[in-house]
């Protein structure tokens, strides 16, 4: 029942996170849309971590520098979703692309939405769980 309350917890959390980012492209004072782009990051962003994986749970060693690699990509799209907004934010500078609130909010919304799946990739790789089988 542990296992279920974490799942419920994780797409509680995901979900505020969305709000988070979709508030800072959608309140009347924002109305723009081009902080919803950090979206694409959360797609890519556990591709390569979760393709190296595969590729080490086949071969059998612990670590290899495609790994590693996939490491560095995920970090450079995390890296990117929090410094899209910020550059949005900051050019052209007299006058900028979205206001800061809205870059704020999206900045929220990345920590709550990176933090959901930190926590997401935690609970499958537990071992006492019965999700193992995904």
């Amino acid at each position: 029942m542990a296992g279920v309350k974490g799942l419920v917890t994780l797409a509680f959390a995901g979900s505020i996170g969305m709000t988070l980012v979709i508030l800072g492209c959608a309140l009347p004072d924002y109305k723009v849309w081009w902080t919803f782009f950090v979206v694409l990051f959360y797609v890519l962003s556990p591709l390569p971590t979760l393709i190296a994986r595969r590729y080490i749970e086949n071969s059998g060693s612990s670590s290899t520098a495609a790994y590693e690699f996939a490491i560095f990509l995920t970090m450079g799209f995390v890296v990117s979703s929090f410094a899209l907004p910020i550059v949005l934010a900051r050019s052209p500078e007299h006058e900028p692309v979205i206001k800061w609130g809205a870059c704020y909010l999206t900045l929220a919304g990345n920590v709550v939405v990176y933090a959901t799946l930190l926590g997401f990739f935690m609970t499958f790789e537990a071992e006492d769980t019965d999700y193992n089988m995904w």
